[in-house]
């Protein structure tokens, strides 16, 4: 990929067995069913958003790392909980690291409503770039989260 100069950006990234670590470190620390459910669903996103023809941006890779971490339940348990630390990771892997606290403050509510099919891929990466690259949420932002919210409060009446 190449930034707005024509510079040529490599992104890093991590693999499956550092993936397997930083989940058992969780589940070991904050409690929860250890053990991999299907690792493919694991492998399967950690390789995918190296192809940069399909996930060229940060925001990108970012979102489908954890969306899939998330919703594909690779894990027996803590797949919320991987996904925003292995997001948390990637970002700092990345040169993010400012942004690091930020999404993990903002992600939690987030990552049990992605988990719930109250958020989609859509919307959270909307979400997403707004935590890396803006202060604070747009109005536009706010109102979408409000409104998938009571969508979901509404139809679990």
């Amino acid at each position: 990929m190449n930034d707005p100069t024509g510079t040529c950006i490599r992104f890093f990234y991590f693999d499956v067995a550092h993936a397997v670590s930083v989940h058992d470190w969780i589940i070991e620390h904050s409690g929860g069913l250890s053990g991999i459910k299907d690792i493919g669903q694991l492998a399967s996103p950690l390789e995918h958003i190296q192809n940069d023809w399909y996930y060229s941006e940060m925001e990108d890779k970012l979102t489908h790392l954890v969306f899939s971490i998330n919703k594909n339940h690779a894990f027996n348990d803590g797949n919320k909980r991987s996904s925003l630390a292995l997001g948390a990771y990637f970002l700092e892997l990345n040169g993010f690291d400012y942004v690091v606290k930020r999404f993990v403050k903002e992600m939690e509510n987030i990552a049990v409503w992605v988990a719930d099919n109250v958020i989609d891929k859509d919307l959270l990466h909307r979400i997403i770039c707004s935590v890396i690259y803006e202060d604070e949420y747009s109005e536009s932002i706010k109102l979408a989260i409000v409104e998938a919210v009571e969508v979901a409060e509404q139809l679990n009446r």
